[in-house]
């Protein structure tokens, strides 16, 4: 029996902080983790006695367009198949949303050096033709 189980909710904020911080994503302010989170469509995240050592979750309008967000296991729990398993488990929840006709475009961010991670999933790099863009909006 595996000393993990995955359960379906979105973290904390405290929890999505911490492992935020411990896998070096720097830091976020408590008060917008915290309405990020809430607007999620869907998370889960990975226990090992009581504590949670990873999370995942989707954003995104929930029928044509899904984002992997904050997919995180802290460095002490991976090389485990945690990450395979938040990842498994989001997909497997698009899936269930697609609409009959639909094919829900799922997007996401990977850190460098992990590409060919998620290219397991059948994500990949669509460059040159594609690119993938994003600006950060400061006080």
């Amino acid at each position: 029996m595996s000393p993990y189980s995955l359960i379906e909710r979105l973290p904390t904020p405290s929890e999505h902080l911490f492992l935020w911080e411990a896998v070096g994503w720097g830091s976020v302010d408590p008060e917008t983790a915290a309405s990020s989170i809430a607007r999620s469509l869907y998370g889960v995240v990975v226990l090992h006695e009581d504590q949670v050592v990873g999370m995942g979750r989707i954003v995104g309008d929930g029928v044509m367009y899904f984002y992997i967000q904050d997919v995180a296991v802290l460095p002490d729990h991976q090389k485990h198949g945690l990450g395979k398993m938040i990842v498994e488990r989001l997909m497997v929840h698009i899936r269930q949303c697609r609409l009959k006709n639909g094919a829900p475009f799922v997007g996401l961010f990977a850190s460098q050096g992990k590409e060919p991670f998620y290219e397991q999933f059948g994500f990949k790099n669509h460059a040159p033709g594609m690119t993938g863009m994003f600006t950060v909006i400061d006080a």
